[in-house]
């Protein structure tokens, strides 16, 4: 089995909407480590209500925390201790996709650990978003290479937003890395809108 941990080049740059279309594809399971903030609408909860097959199972967030800041603030605000050793990928018979928070170097706890070193514990595959932006050619480039220093393979690149192909091709050329799909600005999201994402994402690129 293969499991695709998601990250992206900052918070709100799509990764769930990523997430949702990936599970929806490869018919996968959904799993959160660390969600902070919107308990009422979690990303887990996001994911369920956006995925159509009846295969994907939805795992419980090892860390659950209301206040929505940095992982290791909220767990200092709310008296808990986020422990690298205690977040463990759920037993499955399936793939799964893993959602990371906010971007690579984004504190998990007060002892210094980033997000890039859940990663490194969880040994996952990266599929990185890529949200058009001024500024999104610095954020990805950064990002691939952080990843890179840090041996960790990239599977591909997700891009989100409004289309700018000059910047989506500088990207794909300096980093040598497949395009796995492309979402646009969408109204509204729904089953219907993931299932053909789903169909038009390039999965066979991933092992």
């Amino acid at each position: 089995m293969n499991n695709y941990f998601i990250t992206g080049t900052g918070t709100g740059v799509g990764k769930t909407i990523v997430a949702s279309i990936l599970t929806e594809a490869l018919n996968a399971d959904y799993w959160k480590p660390v969600q902070c903030g919107n308990l009422e609408n979690t990303d887990k909860q996001i994911v369920r209500g956006l995925v159509s097959n009846s295969k994907s199972v939805f795992h419980k967030e090892t860390f659950l925390l209301k206040t929505p800041v940095s992982p290791h603030l909220a767990a200092s605000i709310e008296g808990v201790e986020i422990n690298l050793n205690n977040i463990e990928i759920p037993y499955a018979s399936n793939n799964i996709v893993i959602e990371g928070a906010g971007g690579l170097m984004v504190p998990i706890n007060t002892k210094g650990d980033l997000m890039l070193d859940l990663i490194k514990k969880l040994r996952t595959d990266i599929i990185l978003v890529s949200q058009n932006y001024l500024g999104s050619i610095n954020h990805t480039l950064l990002t691939v290479s952080a990843l890179n220093v840090a041996n960790i393979k990239i599977a591909g690149i997700v891009f989100n937003g409004d289309e700018n192909s000059e910047t989506e091709k500088y990207i794909l050329n300096y980093t040598s890395l497949p395009c796995l799909g492309k979402i646009r600005k969408e109204e509204s999201l729904n089953k219907e809108i993931i299932i053909k994402y789903a169909k038009s994402f390039n999965i066979n690129l991933l092992n």
